[in-house]
């Protein structure tokens, strides 16, 4: 019995916290849009290894060194 007071004393709070942090306004109206700041600047855009002409140019040589049978 005391199990079933605790679940409903429970369900009570949680109802009035869900309630009490709601942000939809009173009047059924949508939350106020964030205002407008100006223009953001782009994020860097984040580019692999394999992306890198330098990376891949000495990767190229590695390759020529390693396949060269002079060497």
């Amino acid at each position: 019995m005391l199990f079933l007071i605790a679940f409903v004393g429970a369900a009570v709070v949680a109802l009035v916290l869900w309630k009490a942090m709601n942000t939809a306004q009173p009047d059924g109206a949508p939350p106020p849009r964030r205002q407008y700041t100006g223009p953001t600047r782009p994020r860097p855009r984040v580019s692999g290894p394999d992306d890198d002409a330098d990376f891949l140019r000495q990767l190229d040589e590695k390759v020529r060194r390693r396949d060269d049978p002079t060497a």
